[in-house]
C-alpha cells in the first residue's frame, strides 16, 4: 500500500510539473532549479548572477526554505520580484508549490526565473518543477566525494557549479576528484568552478546562462 502511495505522488507531482512546463514555454520564459546542500552559496551565487543579468533580462526568483524570509529579503534588495514558499518541514519544493506560487507572482517579460529550491542533497533532485534544467552548487567546504555520496543529484543536473574556490587552500578539497566524481554519473554535465566571494570564474557561469536563453528563445519561436 505504501508504494502505490508513493507512486500516485509522484505521478501527481510530474503531471502539475508538465503543466507547469506548458505554461513557462508559451512564454518562453527559462526556468532554472538552483539545488545543493545548506550553506553551499546557492543565495550569493544568485546576487551575483541578477547583478550581472540586470541589464539585460528581467528576472524573478521563488525562494524556497523550510522557514523564514532572510534569502527573499536578500533577493529583494537587488530590485528582482520575489516570492518566498516555507515548506513548514518539507525538505524540497515539489510542482504544486510552483503552480500556487504563478498565482502570485507576475511573469510579464520576464526571461528568466531562478527558483532557490530548499538546501539538500536527497529530495530536491526528485522532484520535477517544470524547470527547463536543474543546477547543482557544491562547495569546496563540503568534500569532493558528494557527487558518488548523492548521485541522483548530479546526474539529474545540466550543470554544476563548484563554489568556494577562495577556500581551497584551507579545507581538504580536490576540485579534479570532483569533476572526475560528477562526470562519470553525468558525462554531458557542465562544470563551473567559480568563488562568488573573488568574482573568480562567474564569468564563464554568465555566459553559458546567456546561451541557455538564446537556446530558450529559438525553442519558443
Amino acid at each position: 500500500m505504501e508504494i502505490k502511495v508513493v507512486r500516485q505522488i509522484m505521478e501527481v507531482n510530474e503531471y502539475v510539473a508538465q503543466e507547469n512546463r506548458r505554461l513557462f514555454d508559451q512564454r518562453g520564459i527559462l526556468v532554472i532549479n538552483l539545488m545543493s546542500s545548506p550553506g553551499a552559496g546557492k543565495t550569493t551565487l544568485l546576487e551575483r548572477t541578477l547583478d550581472a543579468l540586470k541589464n539585460e533580462y528581467t528576472t524573478a526568483v521563488i525562494e524556497g526554505d523550510i522557514a523564514t524570509q532572510l534569502d527573499a529579503e536578500r533577493i529583494h534588495r537587488h530590485g528582482v520580484p520575489v516570492l518566498q514558499i516555507n515548506t513548514q518541514g518539507n525538505c524540497h519544493l515539489d510542482a504544486n508549490m510552483i503552480r500556487n506560487a504563478l498565482e502570485s507572482l507576475d511573469l510579464d517579460g520576464v526571461r528568466i526565473l531562478f527558483i532557490e529550491n530548499v538546501g539538500n542533497l536527497v529530495c530536491p533532485a526528485e522532484f520535477s518543477l517544470g524547470e527547463d534544467m536543474k543546477v547543482t552548487i557544491l562547495s569546496v567546504a563540503e568534500g569532493d566525494d558528494k557527487p558518488e555520496k548523492y548521485p541522483v543529484m548530479f546526474q539529474q543536473s545540466k550543470a554544476l557549479v563548484i563554489n568556494k574556490l577562495d577556500l581551497l587552500g584551507f579545507v581538504d578539497f580536490e576540485v579534479g576528484a570532483a569533476r572526475r566524481r560528477a562526470l562519470a554519473l553525468n558525462p554531458r554535465i557542465t562544470i563551473f568552478e567559480l568563488s562568488c566571494r573573488t568574482g573568480q570564474g562567474l564569468g564563464a557561469w554568465v555566459d553559458w546562462l546567456r546561451a541557455q536563453v538564446d537556446e530558450k528563445r529559438a525553442a519558443s519561436g
